[in-house]
């Protein structure tokens, strides 16, 4: 008998991850070693116990999932990755793939049907949830450079201008100048329409 899956999973919502622990059990081919609440515990615990499969939650304290699962390629170079979210956006999966990620799945799928995944990202092949697919295709690529998306996540929490130029210790003309920039890029009237619609589109 082949040895059972090895699985960590890594969900900051105790209620969502402790049922799926519960589900994923019932597989007989299936074990959770390890469970995490944050980007930060889920690679300390994968280094730990170094499981096959990390099934990530994308949007986690510390770190996202994203973040996780390009540590893990590195790191823990056996353990293959997948992203469970329940904010699938095409800039995200854009991202997870080049991180390396083997699954990216929204959370409403079945647990069977996780389960099904598990094995096919264990096997080497790989699974897109074929809307975000989809989406991912119609988006196209962020024309937003890095520091301009830097600037619009600094502004997204509504920070006037002289907070956000001090903490990414730029002149405020300068800061100006990029968000002017993003916005413009976006087709968005401000830098708080800019921040919603580089949102919407995973972009940020």
């Amino acid at each position: 008998m082949t040895e059972p899956i090895r699985v960590l999973l890594a969900d900051d919502e105790h209620l969502i991850r402790g049922a799926l622990a519960a589900l994923l059990s019932l597989e007989d081919d299936l074990r959770v070693v390890a469970e995490a609440a944050s980007g930060p515990e889920a690679l300390a615990m994968a280094r730990a116990h170094r499981p096959d499969v990390a099934v990530l939650d994308l949007q986690m304290p510390g770190s996202d999932g994203v973040a996780v699962a390009a540590s893990l390629r590195t790191e823990v170079s056996e353990c293959r990755t997948m992203i469970v979210t329940g904010h699938g956006r095409p800039g995200h999966l854009k991202r997870a793939l080049a991180a390396g990620v083997r699954g990216f799945v929204p959370k409403t799928v079945s647990a069977q049907r996780l389960a099904e995944i598990i094995r096919t990202v264990r096997s080497g092949n790989r699974y897109v949830d074929p809307e975000l697919a989809a989406d991912a295709i119609s988006s196209g690529d962020s024309p937003l450079t890095a520091r301009e998306a830097e600037l619009l996540e600094l502004a997204a929490d509504g920070a006037p201008v002289a907070e956000i130029a001090q903490r990414a210790r730029l002149a405020q003309g300068t800061v100006r100048n990029y968000l002017s920039a993003a916005a413009a890029k976006l087709h968005a009237e401000n830098r708080h329409a800019a921040v919603r619609i580089a949102r919407e589109r995973g972009w940020l």
